[in-house]
This record gives C-alpha cells, sequence and structure tokens, in this order.
C-alpha cells in the first residue's frame, strides 16, 4: 500500500471541513436552484435616489469644454450648479 503525501490528506480534511461548514450556513451559503429563483433582478428598493440624474448628451464648443475641463475633476456637477443658479430652480 502506497504510503499517502500529508498535504494531500491535510489539504482533504481542509477541503471536507469547508464542505461541511458551508453546507451548515457556518461559512458560506449553498444556493439552491430554489433559492437562485426567488431571488429578484436589480437593485434593492429604496437603494436609488428619487430624484436621481438623468444623462443627457450635450455639444459644446470646444473651447468651452477645453475652459470647464480645466476646473478639474468634478466640471459636470460644476456646470450642474451654474444651469441651476442661472435659472433659479
Amino acid at each position: 500500500m502506497a504510503k499517502r503525501d500529508p498535504e494531500m490528506v491535510e489539504f482533504q480534511s481542509a477541503l471536507l471541513r469547508s464542505i461541511d461548514l458551508a453546507q451548515r450556513g457556518e461559512y458560506a451559503a449553498v444556493h439552491t436552484p430554489a433559492m437562485i429563483a426567488a431571488r429578484k433582478r436589480g437593485r434593492p428598493v429604496g437603494s436609488t435616489k428619487a430624484n436621481a440624474k438623468v444623462a443627457v448628451k450635450l455639444r459644446l464648443d470646444p473651447d468651452v469644454l477645453t475652459v470647464l475641463r480645466a476646473t478639474g475633476a468634478g466640471w459636470q456637477t460644476r456646470v450642474n450648479t451654474m444651469l441651476r443658479e442661472r435659472f433659479a430652480l
């Protein structure tokens, strides 16, 4: 009878312990087909803002865009603020 590799014995033992913990739900959940089917797609209810911003395509002159981008990160938010102030929203 061949001698078993001690590393392989330890690996097998650890793997069996891990599977046992997962099946009992102590370490990781075991997802059955029924659990997967019951899961709803998309974001959880209430996790998105009611008045979320809308993406638009806006065409600007190159020199205007260069100046806006030169103000650094967050220039789109600053443009939004400028428009809001200009139109008193």
